[in-house]
């Protein structure tokens, strides 16, 4: 038990029946009491049990008990002793141990302190029940109390008259549930202990005899001759008047049942006295008269007292049943306050069953008292192991409340199953949160992923719109570049095709003019040998074979002065990039010319523009030049 931890465990060196050892046993509760503490013994009452702790006051045997039950109970447990060595096969030694208040006066323990040893008188009773393994509650508490004190692992408990022919013996192991009810039915045992009130219960009422009334003498012989009747009537009548009619004590009721009884008889008795006086005469009417006046009186005497006492009872029972049932109630109301809203879970007390058969305000007080007791007992224990589990609650499952709303239906289960049911829920809830934050966070991912998604296309169209602006815008600006380059170009070429113009007109008019000279100088040639041939006598041809070669070779003669004047005319290596393509040149020509025609005369391509061959627009002249001469040597080589 964890209580064992908070408590140290002493050995007291006292010798048994010694007064520091009698000190002892008062101060401390001694595990023979236990029983009489839980109200399962037969020798004595709990309420005497408190009141003996609250008074101070010791119980006084008498001189038989001493003598025939303890020092006689010693006297076979020494002789027991040597059995029980040789059953657990090891010496035993009278201790006494305390654990906190609680104490054991051991009648054996081994020096391991690991088996203990308890003797009981024989009886037959008690026997029959150790054969069959089986301690009765009366003796439990006393064991399992010596087994929490000492925290042996078992005890021997032999019943015997000191001879093996009579002794029957089992063991004994340790009980939590014991354990738990003894240390909770002692806390119990101390409230009642310092919330104890003297009430004083006869032990053994007897009621107190009544007044003799005198005896009733009628004589008659025709006529009343002699009769106490009167003076019977006035002891009567006083009897009467002092009879008690408020009961309150078991003495009270002793007393009223007793005249109860007496009024009784003595209404038989008037009756006897009155038949005998009829039986002598029957001129005694007055005399019969005064006698059924006082019958009358004890009949109704007797009838109120057994009224009353029937009445008052009942009343008692009910006063002493309703404190018990209120006082439980009181208890359980302030044990709910410290672990609300939780109700604790118990059984009603049985007041009423422990009230039956008892026949004394005494008995009817302990019965109830100690089922009382033993109620509370079992409410505390309960409501600590209640308080136990909300504060292990509170440390482990705080922030998880609203799992247990049905907690009045587990919190009664064993602490291990308890603690089982709040983690298992809590571990169930935790994965269930888990799985409802994965399928939310899934949820997040592909609401992320869609708008990511989105935002991706959206950026790529505005991108691509971007892109497709900024290509437009390029192509714009290309085009407008292109159509400025074009512009430029066009004007560039036209001023280049003015000034080739021009150029071409005067080159024109100086290759006219170098023509005419030639045609003068081939007409002067011509003439010279046609005056010689005619000086000479031949015939005159101007187109004789000599002439014509040398008229062609004239003009080859001046495509190539043509072709050395572009030359020298021409600009210097043209600095801009080539523009000229081969169409622009057919086009200037008249006729197509191929690229291979162009490299042929001596005109490679300065650039190639995907297709097209591109010229430097200053190599025109010279090109011209070139195709001039290449027309004439064509003339030359295929002419007839």
């Amino acid at each position: 038990m964890q209580r064992e931890n908070t408590l140290t465990r002493e050995i007291h060196n006292l010798l048994q029946g010694s007064d520091d050892w009698h000190a002892f046993r008062f101060g401390h509760h001694g595990a023979s009491e236990a029983a009489a503490m839980l109200g399962l013994s037969k020798k004595i009452t709990r309420s005497e049990l408190v009141r003996m702790k609250a008074t101070g006051l010791a119980k006084e045997f008498s001189d038989w008990v001493q003598e025939n039950i303890l020092d006689y109970g010693h006297e076979v447990e020494a002789l027991a002793r040597p059995f029980a060595e040789r059953i657990i096969g090891d010496e035993l030694y009278p201790a006494t141990l305390s654990l906190g208040r609680e104490s054991a006066s051991c009648d054996g323990l081994n020096m391991a302190e690991t088996i203990g040893f308890e003797h009981k008188q024989w009886n037959a009773e008690l026997a029959a029940s150790v054969r069959t393994d089986v301690l009765p509650d009366e003796h439990q508490p006393q064991v399992q109390q010596q087994l929490l004190v000492t925290g042996a692992e078992k005890w021997l408990f032999m019943a015997s008259d000191g001879t093996e022919n009579n002794m029957v013996w089992m063991w004994v192991y340790p009980d939590t549930a014991w354990f738990a009810r003894i240390v909770a039915g002692w806390q119990q045992f101390d409230v009642d202990v310092a919330n104890y009130t003297q009430v004083d219960h006869a032990v053994k009422p007897e009621a107190e005899p009544a007044a003799a009334l005198p005896a009733l003498v009628v004589q008659t012989e025709g006529k009343v001759v002699s009769s106490n009747l009167m003076a019977y009537q006035k002891a009567a009548e006083k009897f009467l008047s002092t009879i008690k009619t408020d009961l309150q004590d078991d003495q009270d009721f002793a007393d009223a049942e007793y005249n109860v009884k007496f009024c009784g008889e003595a209404e038989v008795k008037l009756e006897h006295a009155k038949a005998a006086a009829l039986a002598q005469t029957s001129t005694i009417d007055e005399v019969m008269r005064t006698v059924d006046h006082i019958k009358a009186q004890f009949r109704a005497k007797r009838l109120e007292l057994e009224k009353l006492v029937k009445t008052r009872k009942e009343q008692i029972k009910e006063t002493i049943l309703n404190d018990g049932r209120r006082a439980y109630a009181d208890h359980v109301a302030a044990l709910e306050t410290e672990i609300a809203p939780i109700r604790l879970q118990l059984a009603t007390p049985d007041f009423a069953g422990a009230m039956k058969a008892k026949r004394t305000l005494a008995s009817l007080h302990d019965a109830v008292g100690t089922t009382l007791a033993n109620a509370k007992i079992e409410a505390n224990t309960q409501a600590a192991d209640y308080r136990a589990k909300q504060a292990w609650c509170r440390e482990h499952a705080a922030t998880y409340g609203f799992l247990f709303m049905d907690m009045a239906n587990i919190i009664g289960k064993p602490m291990d199953d308890f603690q089982l049911v709040i983690t298992s829920r809590i571990a169930d809830h935790k994965r269930a949160e888990e799985a409802k934050a994965e399928v939310e966070r899934a949820r997040i991912r592909e609401e992320e992923r869609v708008k990511a998604e989105a935002a991706a296309a959206e950026k790529l169209a505005d991108e691509r719109k971007a892109d497709a602006d900024r290509v437009a815008a390029e192509h714009a600006r290309a085009a407008a570049e292109a159509q400025a380059a074009a512009d430029r170009q066009a004007a560039t070429d036209q001023a280049e095709r003015s000034r080739l113009a021009a150029e071409q007109q005067a080159a024109q008019g100086r290759v006219a003019a170098v023509a005419e000279q030639g045609r003068l100088a081939d007409l002067a040639d011509a003439q010279a040998p046609a005056e010689e041939l005619t000086l000479s006598g031949g015939a005159a041809n101007p187109l004789a074979g000599g002439q014509i070669g040398r008229s062609l070779n004239e003009q080859i003669r001046r495509c190539d002065a043509a072709v050395e004047w572009s030359k020298n005319e021409g600009t210097a290596k043209p600095s801009t990039p080539p523009t000229l393509r081969l169409g622009q040149i057919s086009d200037r020509l008249g006729f197509t010319v191929t690229s291979t025609f162009m490299e042929s005369i001596g005109f490679a391509p300065a650039a190639t523009e995907k297709a097209a061959k591109l010229y430097h627009e200053g190599d025109f002249k010279s090109m011209c030049a070139a195709i001039c001469r290449h027309v004439s040597t064509v003339q030359v080589k295929h002419a007839i």
